[in-house]
Protein backbone atom coordinates (compact mmCIF):
# COMPACT_ATOMS: atom_id res chain seq x y z
CA UNK A 1 0.00 0.00 0.00
CA UNK A 2 2.61 2.11 1.05
CA UNK A 3 4.56 1.39 -2.95
CA UNK A 4 1.02 2.40 -4.32
CA UNK A 5 1.13 5.61 -2.33
CA UNK A 6 4.16 6.31 -3.13
CA UNK A 7 3.64 5.99 -6.91
CA UNK A 8 0.44 7.72 -6.93
CA UNK A 9 2.07 11.29 -8.06
CA UNK A 10 4.40 10.01 -10.41
CA UNK A 11 0.85 8.42 -12.13
CA UNK A 12 -1.48 11.10 -11.82
CA UNK A 13 1.63 13.76 -13.68
CA UNK A 14 1.67 11.56 -16.52
CA UNK A 15 0.29 13.40 -19.43
CA UNK A 16 -2.61 11.59 -20.72
CA UNK A 17 -4.31 13.14 -24.05
CA UNK A 18 -7.78 12.71 -24.45
CA UNK A 19 -9.29 11.66 -27.69
CA UNK A 20 -11.06 14.61 -29.30
CA UNK A 21 -14.93 13.59 -29.79
CA UNK A 22 -15.19 12.33 -33.04
CA UNK A 23 -17.70 14.84 -34.97
CA UNK A 24 -15.55 15.20 -38.33
CA UNK A 25 -13.57 13.05 -40.81
CA UNK A 26 -11.01 15.99 -40.15
CA UNK A 27 -10.66 16.78 -36.84
CA UNK A 28 -7.39 19.90 -36.46
CA UNK A 29 -6.96 20.67 -32.95
CA UNK A 30 -3.94 22.69 -33.65
CA UNK A 31 -4.96 25.35 -36.19
CA UNK A 32 -2.01 23.65 -38.91
CA UNK A 33 -5.16 23.68 -41.78
CA UNK A 34 -7.25 26.89 -42.65
CA UNK A 35 -10.91 26.10 -42.39
CA UNK A 36 -10.96 26.06 -45.98
CA UNK A 37 -8.31 23.53 -46.32
CA UNK A 38 -10.04 21.41 -43.96
CA UNK A 39 -13.67 21.69 -45.44
CA UNK A 40 -12.16 20.56 -48.78
CA UNK A 41 -10.47 17.45 -47.14
CA UNK A 42 -13.65 16.99 -45.20
CA UNK A 43 -15.82 17.12 -48.35
CA UNK A 44 -13.47 14.60 -50.55
CA UNK A 45 -13.04 11.87 -47.61
CA UNK A 46 -17.13 12.28 -47.35
CA UNK A 47 -17.28 11.93 -51.29
CA UNK A 48 -14.89 8.39 -50.91
CA UNK A 49 -16.95 7.00 -48.06
CA UNK A 50 -20.30 7.63 -50.04
CA UNK A 51 -18.51 6.23 -53.35
CA UNK A 52 -16.65 3.05 -51.75
CA UNK A 53 -18.00 2.43 -48.31
CA UNK A 54 -14.36 3.02 -46.31
CA UNK A 55 -14.11 5.57 -43.93
CA UNK A 56 -10.60 7.50 -43.78
CA UNK A 57 -10.61 9.82 -41.21
CA UNK A 58 -7.75 12.65 -40.18
CA UNK A 59 -6.71 14.02 -36.80
CA UNK A 60 -4.14 16.44 -35.63
CA UNK A 61 -2.98 17.42 -32.06
CA UNK A 62 -0.39 19.36 -30.75
CA UNK A 63 1.43 15.94 -29.05
CA UNK A 64 0.45 12.62 -27.76
CA UNK A 65 2.15 13.82 -24.33
CA UNK A 66 3.68 10.30 -22.56
CA UNK A 67 2.60 7.73 -24.98
CA UNK A 68 4.33 6.91 -28.32
CA UNK A 69 2.05 7.74 -31.24
CA UNK A 70 1.04 4.48 -31.80
CA UNK A 71 0.14 4.46 -28.52
CA UNK A 72 -2.09 6.95 -28.65
CA UNK A 73 -3.04 6.26 -32.40
CA UNK A 74 -4.82 2.80 -31.14
CA UNK A 75 -6.81 4.36 -28.34
CA UNK A 76 -8.09 7.30 -30.96
CA UNK A 77 -8.81 4.28 -33.23
CA UNK A 78 -10.76 2.30 -30.11
CA UNK A 79 -12.72 5.15 -29.30
CA UNK A 80 -13.55 5.72 -32.66
CA UNK A 81 -14.48 3.06 -34.99
CA UNK A 82 -13.49 4.04 -37.73
CA UNK A 83 -15.16 1.91 -40.83
CA UNK A 84 -18.29 -0.55 -40.86
CA UNK A 85 -18.97 -3.02 -37.95
CA UNK A 86 -17.93 -6.31 -39.96
CA UNK A 87 -16.54 -4.66 -42.57
CA UNK A 88 -13.59 -2.76 -40.10
CA UNK A 89 -12.49 -1.40 -43.50
CA UNK A 90 -11.37 2.25 -41.85
CA UNK A 91 -8.10 3.86 -41.46
CA UNK A 92 -7.28 7.37 -39.52
CA UNK A 93 -4.26 9.19 -40.56
CA UNK A 94 -3.01 11.00 -36.95
CA UNK A 95 -0.49 13.80 -36.68
CA UNK A 96 1.56 15.00 -33.76
CA UNK A 97 2.72 18.05 -34.81
CA UNK A 98 5.13 19.36 -31.88
CA UNK A 99 6.32 15.78 -31.84
CA UNK A 100 6.45 15.67 -35.53
CA UNK A 101 5.45 12.02 -35.72
CA UNK A 102 2.57 10.68 -37.88
CA UNK A 103 0.86 7.51 -37.97
CA UNK A 104 -1.61 5.45 -40.56
CA UNK A 105 -3.79 3.45 -38.30
CA UNK A 106 -5.45 0.92 -40.81
CA UNK A 107 -8.21 -1.69 -39.66
CA UNK A 108 -8.40 -5.23 -40.28
CA UNK A 109 -10.39 -5.28 -43.44
CA UNK A 110 -7.65 -2.70 -45.04
CA UNK A 111 -4.68 -4.97 -44.05
CA UNK A 112 -4.45 -6.32 -47.33
CA UNK A 113 -4.55 -3.04 -49.45
CA UNK A 114 -2.67 -0.81 -47.13
CA UNK A 115 -0.29 -3.05 -45.55
CA UNK A 116 2.23 -1.84 -43.09
CA UNK A 117 5.04 -1.29 -46.06
CA UNK A 118 2.85 0.57 -47.68
CA UNK A 119 1.84 3.03 -45.11
CA UNK A 120 5.30 3.42 -44.23
CA UNK A 121 5.97 4.50 -48.28
CA UNK A 122 3.31 6.68 -47.70
CA UNK A 123 4.25 8.55 -44.77
CA UNK A 124 7.96 8.58 -46.34
CA UNK A 125 7.72 9.54 -49.47
CA UNK A 126 4.44 11.16 -50.06
CA UNK A 127 3.67 12.94 -46.69
CA UNK A 128 7.02 13.73 -45.03
CA UNK A 129 8.59 16.02 -47.55
CA UNK A 130 5.99 18.53 -48.23
CA UNK A 131 5.61 18.68 -44.33
CA UNK A 132 9.39 19.02 -43.66
CA UNK A 133 8.69 22.23 -45.96
CA UNK A 134 6.29 23.48 -43.94
CA UNK A 135 3.23 22.67 -46.71
CA UNK A 136 1.19 20.78 -44.36
CA UNK A 137 -2.22 21.31 -46.19
CA UNK A 138 -0.06 19.42 -49.36
CA UNK A 139 1.09 16.39 -47.65
CA UNK A 140 -2.00 15.65 -46.09
CA UNK A 141 -3.72 16.25 -49.20
CA UNK A 142 -1.08 13.92 -50.88
CA UNK A 143 -1.48 11.12 -48.26
CA UNK A 144 -4.84 11.10 -48.62
CA UNK A 145 -4.98 10.58 -52.14
CA UNK A 146 -2.58 7.81 -52.30
CA UNK A 147 -4.79 6.12 -49.48
CA UNK A 148 -8.06 6.40 -51.19
CA UNK A 149 -5.88 4.73 -54.52
CA UNK A 150 -4.59 1.58 -52.40
CA UNK A 151 -7.98 1.05 -50.76
CA UNK A 152 -10.00 1.61 -54.30
CA UNK A 153 -8.05 -1.40 -55.35
CA UNK A 154 -9.44 -3.80 -52.31
CA UNK A 155 -12.89 -5.41 -53.61
CA UNK A 156 -15.08 -4.37 -50.51
CA UNK A 157 -18.87 -4.84 -50.08
CA UNK A 158 -21.06 -1.55 -51.65
CA UNK A 159 -22.40 1.07 -49.44
CA UNK A 160 -25.25 1.53 -47.93
CA UNK A 161 -26.83 4.26 -50.12
CA UNK A 162 -25.61 2.04 -53.96
CA UNK A 163 -26.73 -1.06 -52.09
CA UNK A 164 -30.36 0.53 -51.43
CA UNK A 165 -30.29 1.91 -55.31
CA UNK A 166 -29.39 -1.76 -56.50
CA UNK A 167 -32.34 -4.00 -54.29
CA UNK A 168 -34.84 -1.08 -55.63
CA UNK A 169 -33.86 -1.62 -59.13
CA UNK A 170 -33.67 -5.40 -58.09
CA UNK A 171 -37.04 -5.37 -56.49
CA UNK A 172 -38.85 -5.07 -59.33
CA UNK A 173 -38.00 -8.30 -60.13
CA UNK A 174 -40.17 -11.03 -58.00
CA UNK A 175 -38.11 -13.42 -55.87
CA UNK A 176 -36.60 -16.76 -56.40
CA UNK A 177 -39.56 -18.85 -54.08
CA UNK A 178 -42.71 -16.82 -55.44
CA UNK A 179 -41.59 -17.30 -59.13
CA UNK A 180 -40.65 -21.24 -58.11
CA UNK A 181 -44.11 -21.10 -56.59
CA UNK A 182 -46.21 -19.12 -59.64
CA UNK A 183 -44.25 -21.84 -61.81
CA UNK A 184 -45.12 -25.07 -59.74
CA UNK A 185 -49.32 -23.96 -59.61
CA UNK A 186 -49.06 -23.30 -63.25
CA UNK A 187 -47.79 -26.28 -64.52
CA UNK A 188 -49.79 -28.12 -61.98
CA UNK A 189 -52.86 -26.86 -63.91
CA UNK A 190 -51.27 -27.94 -66.76
CA UNK A 191 -50.59 -31.35 -65.32
CA UNK A 192 -54.21 -31.46 -64.24
CA UNK A 193 -55.53 -30.48 -67.71
CA UNK A 194 -53.77 -33.34 -69.10
CA UNK A 195 -54.84 -36.06 -66.32
CA UNK A 196 -58.46 -35.15 -66.71
CA UNK A 197 -58.34 -36.96 -69.80
CA UNK A 198 -57.42 -40.14 -68.79
CA UNK A 199 -58.07 -40.04 -65.14
CA UNK A 200 -60.56 -38.86 -62.47
CA UNK A 201 -60.81 -35.34 -61.09
CA UNK A 202 -59.65 -36.62 -58.09
CA UNK A 203 -56.44 -38.28 -59.42
CA UNK A 204 -55.66 -35.40 -61.55
CA UNK A 205 -55.53 -32.91 -58.44
CA UNK A 206 -53.65 -35.43 -56.59
CA UNK A 207 -51.19 -35.73 -59.33
CA UNK A 208 -51.15 -31.58 -60.65
CA UNK A 209 -50.72 -30.78 -56.35
CA UNK A 210 -47.64 -33.04 -56.51
CA UNK A 211 -45.99 -32.07 -59.22
CA UNK A 212 -46.03 -28.17 -57.89
CA UNK A 213 -44.56 -28.71 -54.78
CA UNK A 214 -41.78 -31.02 -56.52
CA UNK A 215 -41.29 -28.35 -58.45
CA UNK A 216 -40.71 -25.76 -55.60
CA UNK A 217 -38.57 -28.33 -54.08
CA UNK A 218 -36.14 -28.60 -56.70
CA UNK A 219 -35.75 -24.53 -56.92
CA UNK A 220 -35.15 -24.01 -53.69
CA UNK A 221 -32.69 -26.87 -53.42
CA UNK A 222 -31.37 -25.24 -56.50
CA UNK A 223 -30.80 -22.04 -54.53
CA UNK A 224 -29.52 -23.38 -51.02
CA UNK A 225 -27.14 -25.21 -54.07
CA UNK A 226 -25.73 -21.99 -55.60
CA UNK A 227 -25.69 -20.69 -51.66
CA UNK A 228 -23.27 -23.51 -50.77
CA UNK A 229 -20.97 -22.90 -53.96
CA UNK A 230 -20.32 -19.53 -53.11
CA UNK A 231 -19.24 -20.12 -49.61
CA UNK A 232 -16.90 -23.03 -50.99
CA UNK A 233 -15.25 -20.58 -53.88
CA UNK A 234 -15.31 -17.82 -51.42
CA UNK A 235 -13.86 -19.73 -48.44
CA UNK A 236 -10.26 -19.61 -47.55
CA UNK A 237 -8.20 -17.97 -44.95
CA UNK A 238 -6.36 -14.55 -44.40
CA UNK A 239 -4.91 -12.34 -42.19
CA UNK A 240 -6.18 -11.88 -38.68
CA UNK A 241 -9.63 -10.16 -38.77
CA UNK A 242 -10.06 -9.92 -42.18
CA UNK A 243 -13.54 -10.61 -43.98
CA UNK A 244 -14.34 -12.29 -46.93
CA UNK A 245 -15.24 -9.62 -49.10
CA UNK A 246 -17.72 -11.75 -51.69
CA UNK A 247 -20.12 -12.86 -48.52
CA UNK A 248 -19.99 -9.62 -46.79
CA UNK A 249 -21.22 -8.44 -49.44
CA UNK A 250 -23.91 -11.01 -49.80
CA UNK A 251 -24.69 -11.25 -45.85
CA UNK A 252 -24.09 -7.71 -44.73
CA UNK A 253 -23.60 -5.55 -47.54
CA UNK A 254 -22.17 -1.97 -46.57
CA UNK A 255 -23.52 -1.90 -43.03
CA UNK A 256 -22.59 1.29 -41.74
CA UNK A 257 -23.35 0.29 -38.28
CA UNK A 258 -23.00 3.99 -35.52
CA UNK A 259 -23.51 6.78 -36.98
CA UNK A 260 -21.12 6.80 -39.98
CA UNK A 261 -21.89 8.53 -43.19
CA UNK A 262 -23.91 11.46 -43.88
CA UNK A 263 -27.07 11.52 -42.03
CA UNK A 264 -27.67 12.25 -38.93
CA UNK A 265 -26.10 15.38 -38.54
CA UNK A 266 -23.04 14.27 -37.89
CA UNK A 267 -20.12 11.76 -39.30
CA UNK A 268 -19.32 9.03 -36.77
CA UNK A 269 -17.08 5.68 -36.85
CA UNK A 270 -19.34 2.19 -37.95
CA UNK A 271 -18.03 0.10 -35.57
CA UNK A 272 -15.01 -0.71 -37.55
CA UNK A 273 -11.81 -2.70 -35.47
CA UNK A 274 -7.89 -2.07 -35.48
CA UNK A 275 -4.91 -4.51 -34.05
CA UNK A 276 -2.21 -2.23 -34.35
CA UNK A 277 -1.81 -2.30 -38.24
CA UNK A 278 0.11 0.34 -39.62
CA UNK A 279 3.17 2.73 -39.95
CA UNK A 280 4.53 5.43 -38.22
CA UNK A 281 7.34 8.22 -39.70
CA UNK A 282 8.13 11.55 -38.46
CA UNK A 283 9.78 14.46 -40.29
Amino acid sequence: MALLLALFPLLAAADVVPVPSLTARVTDTTGMLTEGQRAELESRLAAFEARKGAQIAVLIVPSTGDETIEQYSIRVAEAWKIGRSAVDDGAILLIARDDRKLRIEVGYGLEGALPDVTAKRIIREIITPPFRSGDYNAGISAGIDAMIAVIDGEALPEPAAQRGASSSAGSELPPLGMLAIVLGVLVGFAVRAATNRVAGGGSALLVSGLVGIALVGVAAALFYAFVAFVIVVSGGGGRRGRRNSLLDGMMIGGLGGGRGGFGGGGFGGGGGGFGGGGASGDW
